[in-house]
C-alpha cells in the first residue's frame, strides 16, 4: 500500500520528498550534536596552581570541568597535596566538559636508598644530598688527614649505611675531616689491647686506624689484638715517638692475646721535641 502511494505521485515529487526527509535527518543529526558536544559553550580556566587539591576539586567540578590527577611529586617546603602544577595554562579558553590535568604535591615523602657519601669532598656531599631530596643536617669535624672529606654519614645521631632505606627530606648529620692537627702528641701504645680497645684509644687521641692486617687463623676483627703497631710508641733509643692529631696507624691483629715480657717493657721517656 505504501508502495502504491509513492508509484501513483509523479518522480519529481518522490524526489523532492526524499531531498526534504534528508535534510530532515541531517538537522536532526546536528542538533543533537551539539547538544551531545556542548558546541558553542566554552570556559575559561582558572589558575588553581598554589591552592590545596581538595579547594580546588569540587569548585573545578561544579564549574563544568573533570578533573584527574596526572602525577604527584614531593617538595618539602610545601604543604601536602597543594597543587604544583595544572593542564590546560591558566586562562586558557576550553570547552564544558574539559578535563584539567593536576600535579600535587605528596602527602607522604617517598622512600629512596641512602647514597654513599664516605670519601666524598663536603662540597660534593652537599650536592648530592640536594639531588636526592634531601636535608643536611649538622656538621661536626674530627682530625684527618684527609681535610673537608666526609668521615661519617648520620642520621638521628647514629651512622646510616649506604642503600638503607630513608625518607626524602630527611635531616643527614656529617663527620667532615679537618685536616691534621697541629700539635703532636705521644704515639699511644695499643700492644695487647683488643681491637675495640685499641679503636677507643685512637679515637681519644684524635687519631685513625689505618691498614688492618689479620692473622690466617683470625676473620673477625672484633676478637683480635694488637700485637704490632705503626708507628710504633718509641723509636731505637726507646724515644717516645710523637704523632699528629688525624694521622693514620696501621696495626697487626692476632687471635691470642700477645703477653710483653717484663724486661722488653721500654723506660718512659720524654717526647722528641
Amino acid at each position: 500500500m505504501i508502495f502504491s502511494f509513492i508509484t501513483k505521485k509523479p518522480l519529481w515529487q518522490n524526489i523532492l520528498a526524499g531531498f526534504i526527509f534528508s535534510l530532515g535527518l541531517v538537522a536532526m543529526f546536528l542538533f543533537t550534536l551539539n547538544l551531545i558536544t556542548n558546541h558553542g559553550e566554552y570556559l575559561t580556566v582558572p589558575d588553581v596552581k598554589g591552592i590545596d587539591y581538595q579547594k580546588v576539586k569540587a569548585d573545578l567540578e561544579k564549574n563544568g570541568f573533570e578533573v584527574v590527577i596526572q602525577d604527584s611529586i614531593y617538595v618539602d617546603s610545601i604543604a601536602p597535596n597543594v597543587i604544583l602544577k595544572q593542564f590546560p595554562e591558566p586562562e586558557a579558553t576550553v570547552k564544558v566538559n574539559r578535563v584539567v590535568y593536576l600535579t600535587i604535591n605528596c602527602s607522604v615523602p617517598p622512600t629512596i636508598n641512602m647514597p654513599n657519601l664516605i670519601g666524598m669532598s663536603f662540597r660534593n656531599a652537599l650536592l648530592e644530598l640536594k639531588s636526592l631530596g634531601l636535608k643536611l643536617g649538622d656538621t661536626s669535624f674530627v682530625p684527618d688527614i684527609a681535610k673537608n672529606a666526609v668521615k661519617d654519614q648520620l642520621n638521628a645521631g647514629s651512622s646510616i649505611k649506604p642503600g638503607s632505606p630513608i625518607r626524602m627530606g630527611t635531616l643527614i648529620d656529617l663527620v667532615i675531616g679537618a685536616g691534621l692537627g697541629g700539635d703532636e702528641i705521644p704515639v699511644p701504645d695499643l700492644f695487647g689491647l683488643s681491637y675495640i680497645e685499641a679503636k677507643m684509644v685512637l679515637e681519644v687521641n684524635g687519631l685513625n686506624a689505618g691498614v688492618i692486617l689479620l692473622d690466617e687463623n683470625l676473620v673477625d676483627t672484633s676478637a683480635g689484638f694488637v700485637y704490632w703497631q705503626n708507628p710504633m710508641p718509641f723509636d731505637e733509643q726507646q724515644m717516645n715517638n710523637s704523632i699528629r692529631s688525624g694521622q693514620l696507624m696501621d696495626i697487626r691483629l692476632s687471635l691470642e692475646k700477645p703477653e710483653r715480657k717484663i724486661d722488653s717493657l721500654p723506660p718512659i721517656l720524654p717526647s722528641k721535641k
